[in-house]
Formats: C-alpha cells, sequence, structure tokens
C-alpha cells in the first residue's frame, strides 16, 4: 500500500485556501507519521505557483523520499464551484506542474455534460505525456450517484480518465460504498481518499448534494468508530486487487483533541493494520 498524506491535513474543513504549516513542515510531519506520499493541493503548492516555489517542493520531497500521488492544481477544483471545471479547457498548466513535481495524477471537476467533452479532449493531452486525469466521488457534481458515475466514466470512455473512490461523499449522497460497489467501479480506481464522518441530523456541518438536498454530519478522525466502515472499504479494494495510493484526506482536527501530528501518526497506524 501506498499511504499517502494530502495536503488537506495543514487546512481547515471549510477553508482551503491558507496554509496552516510550511510544505517543509508538512512533507516532515508525513515522514514522522509513517506516510510514503503526499497529495498536493493548491493551499500549498498549485498552477498560481512561481517556478522556484515549485522547485523547492520537488526538492523537498526528494530529499525525504516521499513521492506526489496526485497534485489539486487550482482553488475551484478544491471548492468543486462553477469554475472548477475551467482546468480541462486550459490543461497544460495543469500537466506541466504534475511532471515537475513527478505526479501521475491530476484532479479535475466536471459540472455538466458540456463538460465531457472537455474532459475528453483534455485526457488526449494528458495521454501524450502518460499522466492520468481523475474525478473524485464528489457532491454538486455529475459523480454523485454510483449511476451517474458510471454513466459518465463511460461516456467518457478514456483511458487517461479515472476515478477518485471516496466512500464518505459516496454515504452523504446515499449511496453504498462497499466490496459490491467497489467491484462496479473497479476498472476506473486510480486513488482513494479516504476521510471520516458521521451523519445525523444534529451535526455541526451541512453540505448541500443534487440528489437528497442537505446532508448535515460531523467530521471524525478516521480511526473513530461510529463513521465510515473502513474495514468494508479496504475488503472491496483487497477483492480487486487494488495497488493506488490511499490517500488520507482528512482535514486538521477539528475539536483540539490531538495535534495534527498525533492525529496523522494514529491515522497512519490504523489504516496500514486494516491492509
Amino acid at each position: 500500500m501506498q499511504l499517502s498524506l494530502s495536503c488537506r491535513i495543514a487546512e481547515g474543513f471549510l477553508s482551503k485556501e491558507e496554509a496552516s504549516m510550511s510544505f517543509e513542515e508538512l512533507a516532515d510531519l508525513a515522514v514522522a507519521a509513517g506516510f510514503d506520499a503526499v497529495c498536493m493541493r493548491a493551499s500549498q503548492i498549485g498552477v498560481q505557483s512561481s517556478l522556484d516555489e515549485i522547485r523547492a517542493a520537488k526538492s523537498i520531497v526528494d530529499q525525504r523520499g516521499l513521492k506526489v500521488t496526485m497534485i489539486t492544481g487550482d482553488f475551484a477544483v478544491v471548492y468543486n464551484n462553477e469554475r472548477g471545471p475551467d482546468c480541462l479547457r486550459d490543461i497544460t498548466p495543469y500537466l506541466n506542474l504534475a511532471e515537475s513535481l513527478g505526479a501521475p495524477m491530476i484532479r479535475v471537476c466536471m459540472k455538466t455534460t458540456a463538460d465531457v467533452q472537455a474532459a475528453q479532449r483534455a485526457a488526449d493531452e494528458a495521454a501524450e505525456r502518460d499522466l492520468m486525469l481523475v474525478h473524485q466521488c464528489h457532491v454538486q457534481s455529475l459523480f454523485e450517484t454510483i449511476p451517474d458515475i458510471k454513466s459518465r466514466l463511460t461516456e467518457i470512455n478514456h483511458p487517461n480518465f479515472g476515478l477518485i473512490f471516496e466512500a464518505a461523499n459516496l454515504e452523504e449522497c446515499g449511496q453504498d460504498y462497499g466490496p459490491s460497489v467497489i467491484q462496479e467501479l473497479a476498472p476506473w480506481i486510480k486513488n482513494v481518499y479516504l476521510q471520516n464522518q458521521r451523519i445525523h441530523a444534529a451535526g455541526e456541518i451541512t453540505l448541500e448534494t443534487w440528489c437528497r438536498g442537505p446532508v448535515t454530519f460531523d467530521v471524525c478522525d478516521i480511526p473513530e468508530s461510529g463513521g465510515i466502515d473502513y474495514s468494508s472499504v479496504f475488503d472491496g479494494l483487497k477483492q480487486i486487487g487494488y495497488d493506488g495510493p490511499i490517500t488520507v484526506h482528512q482535514s486538521a482536527p477539528q475539536d483540539g483533541s490531538q495535534s495534527v501530528e498525533e492525529s496523522a501518526t494514529a491515522t497512519a497506524r490504523f489504516l496500514r493494520n486494516l491492509w
């Protein structure tokens, strides 16, 4: 298992632009906590970054023996907003960034059916550079429900366009995320995001979905019980012979009961025991 730590660990749940630590600090944290790689986000390095900043980030991961599993190159994709699909219409800067960091994948965003052809063209360009475009299972996107996800990926029909499997967003949309679903999506799964939550009526966070309206939940650490059934997720991944990255896509601890370092270390230990 290639265990990857998302730069989201240095972000708040709803504030995704300001990092709470430098990239050097985050890379040191990843190594100390037992991760093999980092998943880059624009709060650290994105298409807005200078060449010097990008080269410095690459030097930091190289010196620590880390890999970069994927980039999310701008804030519009991070926020999944109406500008998120713009990256598909000018994918070159994102491919350049991925190549510079040695990342094999670029996360993209699709909101309307008009984005399908743009995704195909962008995937053609990615293929020329042996890179993969991937879309997360995500609320308020063309990738909310299992039927929609399968339909869009079949329509795009490109070997360089795949899926980031993410159980929490599927749960928010009332979808199963266990072994049978993973088997259905197996041909497209290129990355796996993990974040934990407990859905209930009095949850502190509310997210809107297109398929079932508002959903309320509390964020909790990945090792905590009562949220996502990670044993089921890992069973499904093992059954399909998944050998891609497992990415901890968890924001900084919310309640102050643990430091970022304690949370990351406990999460890495928990996941390696599951695998």
